[in-house]
């Protein structure tokens, strides 16, 4: 038997999470004990990495107290994703930001273009998009084209440091129970 952790790399706990990746190890070859490890986010780790590409796509933390933020993840049908997201917005509010508004490329609302437009209209002095994806790709090119009446763009959270640090957390956590049951 060997034991196997199965990194899922996702940010919410949503229908790939729930039921693809499931079925998937449930088919796996019998010599495999698979566990898999909890998604990503939420996670402090993950609030600091969008925050950092945001300063590298040019804000300040001077600039903080008068920029609204747009949280804009991929969307989901699922309510605890959805649910999970407005959670992160109003955290992240509680940092210093002027406000924080989830959006969605897909499958919910607000569009990222709508809570642009309401950050606007609360009167924020900056309005910057921290785009809640991985890597790019269709949805986050959806959440650029949204993007255009913001001042700032943020690049996607890719290789930060802190999504690696999150992985390995994931990675402890799910196989420390496997480890336990060996002895080790």
């Amino acid at each position: 038997m060997r034991d196997v952790v199965a990194l899922p790399l996702l940010l919410t706990r949503a229908f790939h999470a729930k039921a693809d990746i499931p079925a998937v190890l449930r088919d796996a070859p019998p010599q495999l004990r698979i566990r898999q490890a909890e998604v990503l986010g939420p996670s402090p780790l993950l609030l600091s990495a969008l925050e950092r590409r945001l300063y590298e796509a040019g804000l300040s933390p001077a600039d903080k107290s008068s920029t609204g933020v747009v949280l804009a993840s991929a969307g989901s049908s699922d309510p605890e994703a959805i649910a999970v997201i407005a959670d992160i917005a109003r955290e992240w509010r509680r940092t210093g930001w002027c406000a924080v508004r989830p959006a969605f490329a897909s499958a919910s609302l607000p569009r990222t273009e709508d809570a642009v437009r309401e950050l606007r209209a609360l009167g924020c002095a900056r309005v910057a998009v921290a785009p809640y994806v991985l890597a790019p790709g269709f949805l986050p090119d959806r959440i650029a084209r949204g993007a255009a009446g913001a001042d700032v763009l943020a690049d996607v959270l890719g290789p930060a440091p802190e999504v690696a640090r999150v992985l390995l957390e994931r990675y402890e956590t799910a196989r420390t129970p496997a480890l336990a049951a060996l002895g080790a």
